[in-house]
């Protein structure tokens, strides 16, 4: 136990997932398999109350260009005080990259736009730096855009490229884990630490208190953080149980 206990930490993200306005979890990112978790902003509050240092909070509306929940967002970033948010969905221009910065967001995530317009995203992570991180979801080797519906391409194509334009974090997530609580896709990340001297942040499939425990092992890595939804919103542990394995 000894070794375990002087691993670094690993920083918990509890996943806010918006849709319609309420707080949703998905299977496999499809839209239909919602399941509802009632108010954003009280599900924010939860997890700020709880000992997030973090939050993830994701607008799937925008991430499937269906509609907007920014206003709803916004409100949930204002009232977990102290708590730094990773904002996700929808983020592909000018005007929703500032819209979401000036909502109080401390990191914005790029996902589709980063595969669609690489011109845009060099540019974006060239201005604010830290600011940025860019999602990569994943299946086996290929990258999903579109709200999961559309093939972005070889993941170590993209990734040279990103690292080329000085990316700062990527948020990595097998599609095929993501709310099934199937356990987190190691193999995956550890190569995604062998190629990149960035921190990694691993998203999807996390089912149980061991699966935290795993990640926390890759934090010499690279890992630095992961993003827990569906086990949380399940009851399969509390967040500060959680929080407790990933060493806060």
């Amino acid at each position: 136990m000894n070794d375990f206990a002087s691993t670094p930490e690993l920083i918990l993200l509890p996943a806010v997932d918006v849709a319609d306005g309420k707080a949703v979890r998905l299977t496999q990112g499809e839209a239909g398999t919602e399941t509802s978790y009632g108010d954003p902003v009280d599900a924010a509050l939860a997890w700020a109350r709880q000992g997030a240092q973090w939050i993830h909070l994701v607008d799937l509306d925008a991430a499937f260009g269906r509609g907007s929940n920014a206003a709803v967002l916004r409100k949930a970033i204002k009232q977990v005080k102290g708590v730094q948010v990773e904002l996700s969905g929808g983020i592909r221009d000018d005007a929703s990259l500032e819209a979401a910065l000036d909502s109080g967001a401390a990191r914005i995530n790029l996902g589709t736009a980063a595969l669609e317009n690489p011109e845009w995203a060099a540019d974006v992570i060239g201005r604010y730096g830290d600011q940025i991180a860019v999602g990569l979801d994943v299946r086996g080797t290929t990258l999903a855009a579109r709200g999961w519906t559309r093939d972005g391409g070889d993941l170590w194509t993209v990734l040279d490229r990103l690292e080329a334009a000085g990316c700062s974090r990527y948020v990595v997530t097998d599609v095929t884990k993501d709310g099934t609580l199937q356990g987190p896709n190691v193999d995956l990340l550890r190569q995604m630490t062998e190629r990149t001297p960035k921190p990694v942040v691993a998203s999807g499939g996390i089912s149980s208190l061991d699966d935290i425990a795993a990640l926390r092992e890759l934090v010499p890595l690279g890992v630095e953080g992961a993003i827990v939804g569906k086990a949380l919103y399940a009851g399969a542990f509390t967040l500060a149980e959680a929080l407790d394995v990933a060493g806060h």
